[in-house]
């Protein structure tokens, strides 16, 4: 199983922001940020998600997923495979058209103080920006 930590972040709300996906699998980290323009807080949650997802498809296809985010939205969004706000509609799709890809995806929701990997990427991918 393939551990994921995903987080978004922006400076500004909305404002320039980036992506941290940490992932942990077979005995190795692998890190990655990702600068995503400017958008709000809440969509680079989302972006974050599907940056890690493209991650698990290139280097994991065909692993169980263990996916951990600190943004309750992103996970109750997947989990209910619904969102209210019509902007994010397309990026709860895309997301659920990626995982569809595994055999299994999990999500959970972790509070901050557990995300501080993916956190520190998503500010470092803000600050190459």
């Amino acid at each position: 199983m393939i551990e994921v930590y995903t987080d978004g972040a922006s400076s500004g709300n909305p404002g320039v922001s980036g992506a941290g996906v940490y992932i942990k699998a077979h005995g190795q980290v692998y890190e990655s940020s990702f600068p995503l323009g400017v958008m709000s807080n809440h969509e680079a949650e989302f972006y974050a998600v599907l940056k890690a997802l493209e991650n698990c498809a290139a280097y994991f296809p065909g692993e169980i997923l263990s996916f951990r985010s600190d943004s309750k939205l992103v996970v109750d969004a997947i989990e209910d495979g619904f969102v209210k706000n019509s902007a994010y509609q397309p990026l709860l799709a895309a997301i659920n058209e990626k995982a569809s890809d595994f055999p299994y995806f999990f999500i959970k929701w972790i509070p901050e103080k557990q995300n501080y990997h993916a956190d520190r990427l998503a500010r470092q991918a803000i600050n190459r920006s």
